[in-house]
Order: structure tokens, then C-alpha cells, then sequence
């Protein structure tokens, strides 16, 4: 009799323990007894992403870079995404921690995974994983009836793209995501897929690193008919243009064909990044949008 009881115990234990059970964009299956209700996102585009599902609710905490929605705001802080108050984020009490490797550090996820808390990866190169961030975002949060809506938002705006640019050529781009040590958007980048489908030939698209420094030199080497300078929100304060300016024997130059946009639209894989797209179809061809 006892050994029957012990046996159901177990058994009940391990019905519970795998009542949720999902699997990373590492390919890691994350068990928990029962769907997330509390949910801290290091990672500020999951954070738009919960929020353009309507999610919101089960989101408690979030990085002190998760500024958009203004909304997020309200949610508690646990600081930057490098190192986040361990304390902080163990008072709100989770049973998930949403994160990302190109932008929290591993010591992190071993961190709150001693502490008992489950972490789910995320991440996205491509305008297809983006729509897979939101299709597990929307799993987690229990907005999967949202997500259908949101994923052909995406694909309409992504096609109207497209078909604007078709007709015409495509002109090597340089991006310039930071200025000084020289940062260009590499093979894995989603930045580089943003070009791709806006019609542009990035110069650095190539390069086997996400996000590599580029030499100057280099980057002149390969005549960029138009330059593309991110911007990073009113912090980063205004883009300097005069070393630019001076390669007066550029294609870019020659044309008048230097760019400034949006870098948090461009780099984040919420739904802004299609306003980034737009940003960056609209630069490299003003004559597809007149």
C-alpha cells in the first residue's frame, strides 16, 4: 500500500513537473509545472514583442533598455542587460527569464538557473526567426490567437517592400552601426537581411562575424554607392559627418547618397524593425517610394 502511494506521488510529480514543458531557439526544452505567469525579459525586443501581443500581463520585469512601449516602463527594472540586480530580479519572483547570447552574458544564465529560475533563449538574424520570436513569445504569454495577426502584418509590409524595389538595381551599401571603433553589420546580422530585402548590396555582408570592426580603409576599398549611418536615440546625440565628408571620392560622395536613420528600429527585432525597413528601403531607393 505505502509503495503504491510512494509510486503515485512520483508519477504525480512527474506529471506536474512537465504540465509546461517548451523548447528554446537553442534547442533547449524548458520545463516548467505549469505555463509562466511571471515573466522578466532581459531582452528588449521579446519585450516589444510581448507587448505587441497584448502579453503584457505576465511580463513583471524587464532591463532598463526595454523603454519601448513607454508602457514598459511601469514594469520593474532590473538594470542593464550585462550584469541585471540578481536581487532585484529574485524579489519579483519568476518562474521565467526570457534572454538572449547577443546581448546578456552566459554567466547570467548560469547565475539565475542556480538560483531555480528557468531561462528561455531567444534570438533572431532573419525576418522569418523574428516571426518566430513573436510565435513563442505569444506561447508564453498565452496570446496565441494574436499571433497570427501580427505574423501577417509582417509578411505585407515585408512583400510591399519587395515589390517596391524590384524594378531596380541594387547599389552597394555600407551600413555604419557604430562610428568609431568602426562597427558594420556582418553575415549572421539582421541588419544585413533588412538590406537585402530593401535592395541594397551591403559591402560587408561577407564577413563571417554578427557585427565585426571594419577598418576605414576597407570599407573605402569597396566604393559604397550609398552610406547608411545608424543612429542610436538622442543619447547617442547627433551623427558626425565630417570624416565622411572628406572621402569626397566615393561613389556615396559624388552622389550626395549619406543616409542617418534609426538604429534602434534597425537592431531590434520588434515590430519597429519593419518601420526600419521602411527607413532603409526608402534610402537606398527614394525612387521606388516618390
Amino acid at each position: 500500500m505505502i509503495r503504491a502511494l510512494l509510486l503515485a506521488a512520483l508519477l504525480g510529480a512527474a506529471v506536474d513537473a512537465a504540465a509546461f514543458t517548451v523548447r528554446d531557439m537553442h534547442g533547449v526544452d524548458v520545463v516548467l509545472k505549469a505555463p509562466p505567469q511571471r515573466i522578466v525579459s532581459l531582452v528588449p525586443s521579446a519585450t516589444e514583442l510581448i507587448y505587441a501581443l497584448g502579453g503584457e500581463d505576465r511580463l513583471v520585469g524587464r532591463t532598463d533598455f526595454c523603454d519601448y512601449p513607454p508602457a514598459a516602463k511601469s514594469k520593474t527594472s532590473v538594470g542593464g542587460m550585462i550584469s541585471p540586480s540578481l536581487e532585484t530580479l529574485v524579489a519579483l519572483k519568476p518562474d521565467l527569464v526570457i534572454v538572449t547570447s547577443s546581448g546578456n552574458r552566459e554567466e547570467t544564465f548560469k547565475q539565475i538557473e542556480r538560483l531555480g529560475i528557468a531561462v528561455y533563449r531567444v534570438g533572431a538574424d532573419r525576418i522569418s526567426e523574428v516571426k518566430e520570436v513573436a510565435r513563442r513569445m505569444g506561447q508564453l504569454t498565452g496570446r496565441e490567437a494574436a499571433v497570427g495577426p501580427l505574423l501577417d502584418a509582417i509578411d505585407r509590409r515585408v512583400a510591399t517592400v519587395r515589390d517596391a524595389v524590384k524594378p531596380f538595381g541594387r547599389p552597394r551599401v555600407l551600413y555604419v552601426l557604430w562610428p568609431d571603433p568602426l562597427i558594420v553589420p556582418g553575415k549572421k546580422a539582421l541588419v544585413t537581411d533588412l538590406l537585402d530585402i530593401a535592395g541594397a548590396e551591403s559591402i560587408t555582408k561577407a564577413d563571417a562575424q554578427d557585427y565585426p570592426r571594419y577598418s576605414l580603409e576597407a570599407a573605402v576599398a569597396k566604393s559604397p554607392e550609398v552610406i547608411v549611418l545608424a543612429n542610436h536615440g538622442s543619447q547617442s546625440g547627433p551623427i558626425a559627418l565630417d570624416r565622411w565628408k572628406r572621402l569626397t571620392s566615393l561613389p556615396a560622395l559624388k552622389a550626395g547618397r549619406i543616409h542617418s536613420v534609426d538604429g534602434n528600429l534597425m537592431h531590434r527585432y520588434g515590430m519597429r524593425v519593419l518601420d526600419g525597413l521602411d527607413q532603409l528601403a526608402r534610402a537606398v531607393h527614394p525612387e521606388a517610394f516618390r
